[in-house]
């Protein structure tokens, strides 16, 4: 029998794990934006299945099909489609029309396999999985149902619950994220065996850089904490932005991502009632292949999510926590469950628990400042990314999964028993 030198790593396999076997992938926002549904649909590709992404999109710019890294990509188009940021009751018009086209467009697509991301799919994935006879996966990257907008509607909750409920019970796979979203989806929805599969990039060894200081003009003296990643509501910026005034004056907070509104034009007027313009920068995307460079140019990270926000900010275990340990940040965060966890078992960061601004804006100034615990956290989280957290060795539970639920084939090869 065929093993693998290194079960983490699918290139050291001599011949595919899988022969011949399609899954299809169901996305509804664009699948080439979600880091972790391409790493899936990569790794996939790479163990010797046939992978297609279906995606819904609001632009009449994307082609119907198009050929991606050997991973067919189809867009069903839906003018003016989008998630809204926070829940509004006309949204379920077009999440029944979105899964309708889904399900039928799921239906014409030959597949051995069926996975479907975010809660919003799985509706149009059950039904070509039951109607078709195949099993269906179903990946959640935060907590179900948790946008506190819902919250509002109980009514409407009570029965998303239990429709998600029954889906989930009937789904053959199910992974999440984080080991609080594991328990809380396996104890409030019954999902079986959940598969714990966490938000990380590919092993790659990152030097340091000097890209956000010339970027935004700044001296090689001055200290940068960096949050990167969407600019929304439920990130604690504004709390950072308050807490600016009282930074040392060789200190700046960028923040590094996509604009969201309203929360980006909220940040921007506060910025300017504080007076905070030069001590807080704000800086577009970058293309998530140069990502780790740019975070790599930064001195500290930051992941101060208020904690009572929501469960789901609660439990979470988001790709900027792996991102900064890749790119030797140690980690500023606040009192969430998995993170202030790992920051303390690891020694890779400081967890403060004040929502108060001087008070984070005291410990951002100390834990810059000292350069010698700086440093023993930086080689910590190098250590720590290189080791344990990356998608090389985190990809196993993913193809593990796959080959419980596929059938077998002469081709097919059990994994060993992963190192380590």
């Amino acid at each position: 029998m065929t093993t693998l030198t290194d079960a983490s790593d699918v290139a050291a396999c001599p011949r595919p794990l899988f022969q011949g076997q399609r899954v299809v992938m169901l996305r509804f926002a664009p699948a080439t934006g979600d880091a972790r549904l391409w790493r899936t649909a990569t790794a996939l590709k790479q163990a010797g299945l046939q992978v297609t992404v279906v995606d819904v999109v609001g632009s009449r710019s994307f082609p119907a099909q198009e050929l991606r890294e050997g991973i067919i990509l189809k867009h069903i188009i839906m003018p003016a489609w989008f998630i809204p940021a926070r829940f509004k009751p006309w949204f379920l018009v077009k999440l029944l029309r979105a899964n309708v086209l889904a399900a039928l467009h799921l239906l014409r697509e030959e597949a051995d396999i069926y996975h479907s991301f975010v809660e919003h799919a799985l509706p149009a994935a059950y039904v070509a999985a039951r109607l078709r006879h195949k099993p269906l996966i179903f990946d959640s990257p935060e907590l179900p149902l948790s946008d506190r907008a819902v919250q509002r509607w109980p009514r409407l909750l009570a029965i998303a619950r239990q429709v998600l409920r029954y889906l989930i019970r009937r789904c053959q796979g199910v992974i999440a994220v984080s080991p609080p979203i594991v328990a809380f989806i396996e104890r409030e929805y019954g999902g079986q065996h959940v598969t714990l599969l966490r938000n990380v990039p590919p092993y790659r060894q990152v030097e340091r850089t000097n890209l956000l200081r010339e970027k935004l003009g700044l001296s090689s003296e001055v200290r940068i904490a960096l949050y990167q990643g969407n600019l929304q509501e439920n990130r604690g910026l504004d709390l950072l932005v308050r807490a600016a005034p009282f930074l040392e004056p060789d200190v700046v907070i960028v923040m590094l991502g996509a604009a969201r509104e309203p929360t980006h034009q909220k940040l921007k007027q506060l910025i300017a009632e504080l007076g905070v313009a030069e001590r807080v920068r704000l800086l577009p995307p970058v293309p998530y292949g140069e990502l780790l460079s740019w975070t790599a140019s930064a001195d500290l990270g930051l992941t101060l999510f208020p904690p009572d926000y929501s469960l789901s900010i609660r439990y979470c275990l988001p790709n900027k926590f792996f991102e900064y340990l890749m790119a030797g940040l140690p980690v500023l965060s606040s009192q969430l469950d998995v993170i202030a966890e790992l920051i303390r078992a690891h020694r890779v960061g400081v967890v403060e628990a004040s929502r108060d601004p001087a008070t984070v804006a005291a410990t951002i100034n100390r834990v810059i400042h000292d350069n010698k615990a700086l440093e023993q956290m930086r080689q910590n989280a190098l250590e720590l990314a290189k080791n344990e957290f990356n998608w090389n060795r985190e990809q196993f539970h993913l193809l593990e999964l796959y080959q419980i639920l596929l059938p077998t084939t002469p081709a097919s090869q059990p994994l060993p028993a992963q190192e380590g």
